[in-house]
């Protein structure tokens, strides 16, 4: 054995964390040093489902502050997409966090899953809702969406990444909220990316003149959809047309939007800085398509997701 490599072992002394005067080998630190703000700030960044399945099982000083309806006014979901994967129901997780808000909830992200009757559950326990972001939530309806959005009326911002309404659901978001300042709309993959379509750009532009700032990635506007959201949205600060590829703004346009839109994102401007893929795939039927939209957001069910209703059992978070 290496000389010094066998001094440093029998020197080295393993440090411990301490927590309600438990140790854990691996940390000096006494973490209930820390003020609970500072505390509650730290388990925040690690989501909801890690609080719920971990944090707050590691001592009782941490469970009691994740029951703390101050830590559930923000409800960030994330998650991978292997809901097969899972040992427990990810609804009723959700449902479970919500609850613990205490009617305090005021942005929630929600990736992978849910339903309309789950989304209608959220917005009836949580008359405050300011934030929502879906993210390849196949299982909710344009019909559903809409449903909701007319029970949120003080919705300021709306995200809607890899999931497919039609142009009706974002004229009732824009019609049922009409505080909706910042709105992120991105079909990529969805639908084809190669044909044309102004239905969403006039939803937006004739429903949503508050807007301040757009998201509207890959989508099949055109130079019309867009002079739409321009006239309609006077207020506009900030507009993302990335992958945008039926917008040309070499002419007229593309000056206008340079003197009106402080932050301009142009059809080509790099995706580096975007959290999802960007590929853009071939067309649904061609020869080289390996890509099927409707598969991709309907290629598991709840047979399929390896849980029971029973598998979320509330007792390890309810004592």
């Amino acid at each position: 054995m290496d000389s010094h490599a066998s001094a440093s072992t029998s020197t080295s002394t393993p440090q411990t964390l301490q927590c309600s005067g438990k140790e854990v080998e691996g940390c000096g630190r006494n973490w209930l040093d820390l003020p609970p703000d500072v505390t509650a700030s730290i388990l925040l960044r690690l989501g909801a489902i890690e609080i719920l399945n971990s944090a707050q099982l590691v001592c009782s000083t941490w469970h009691a502050l994740c029951k703390e309806p101050s830590m559930w006014r923000s409800i960030d979901m994330h998650n991978l997409g292997a809901l097969w994967a899972l040992d427990y129901d990810i609804d009723k997780m959700c449902l479970h966090a919500v609850d613990r808000s205490s009617g305090g909830l005021i942005d929630i992200n929600i990736e992978y899953f849910g339903t309309d009757v789950l989304l209608h559950q959220i917005v009836d326990r949580s008359r405050h809702l300011k934030r929502l972001r879906l993210v390849s939530c196949s299982e909710i309806s344009g019909e559903g969406l809409s449903a909701v959005a007319a029970k949120a009326p003080l919705l300021e911002e709306l995200e809607i990444s890899y999931c497919s309404f039609p142009k009706e659901t974002v004229e009732d978001v824009g019609r049922c909220c009409p505080l909706l300042k910042t709105f992120k709309l991105n079909c990529q993959g969805c639908r084809g990316v190669y044909s044309d379509s102004d239905e969403e750009a006039l939803a937006i532009a004739e429903n949503m003149p508050e807007l301040r700032h757009l998201q509207i990635f890959g989508n099949q506007l055109t130079n019309n959809g867009l002079q739409a959201i321009l006239d309609g949205c006077p207020h506009l600060e900030s507009l993302d047309l990335r992958q945008c590829f039926n917008v040309n703004l070499d002419g007229s346009l593309g000056k206008l939007c340079a003197e009106r839109i402080k932050d301009l994102r142009r059809p080509l401007d790099s995706t580096d800085d975007y959290p999802f893929d960007t590929e853009v795939p071939e067309p649904v039927g061609s020869p080289s398509s390996t890509f099927d939209a409707y598969l991709y957001l309907s290629d598991y069910n709840d047979d399929d997701r390896g849980y029971s209703d029973d598998d979320y059992i509330l007792m390890y978070y309810d004592y």
